[in-house]
């Protein structure tokens, strides 16, 4: 070994160590992400059990609504549709995939209102909605699958 060579440097193939400040350089150069905001129901409309928000997939949105007793408020972000239900919707209950359940209504990004329900409360009916969630995507509901030990 030379007084130069300590068998450290980045060589051919070898991997080069980057440093602390360059780290933080490059964190400071990504964009910050979009901070959640929770949808806003619309004026007149109160929400008396809370509210929290499921989403679907835009093409399954269509396919679920001809299956409610009711349609509450509704959103869309360009991607999803948003259905307000009452908070706590998801207690002992999973949502099947590829739905989303946002606690507190929280949701990245600008969301418009595609459906306003008569009155002023602006749920869907949970049950009725997880079912025919289930009966789009294909699942069974959680209830109905088989114990395991």
């Amino acid at each position: 070994m030379t007084g130069t060579d300590r068998g450290g440097g980045a060589g051919a193939g070898q991997a080069q160590a980057v440093g602390l400040n360059t780290l933080v350089r490059l964190q400071r150069r990504r964009p910050a992400p979009e901070p959640d905001r929770r949808l806003s129901l619309p004026d007149g409309m109160t929400a008396p059990l809370g509210f929290d928000a499921v989403a679907v997939p835009d093409h399954l949105g269509p396919l679920v609504v001809p299956r409610l007793p009711r349609v509450g408020c509704v959103y869309a972000d360009g991607s999803r549709w948003w259905w307000i239900v009452p908070a706590d919707s998801d207690y002992a209950l999973p949502w099947p995939s590829p739905a989303h359940y946002a606690t507190g209504a929280l949701i990245t990004g600008p969301a418009r209102l595609i459906h306003r329900p008569e009155g002023t409360v602006p749920y869907t009916p949970p049950i009725p909605l997880y079912l025919a969630l289930c009966r789009v995507t294909g699942t069974s509901p959680d209830w109905s699958r088989a114990v395991s030990a």
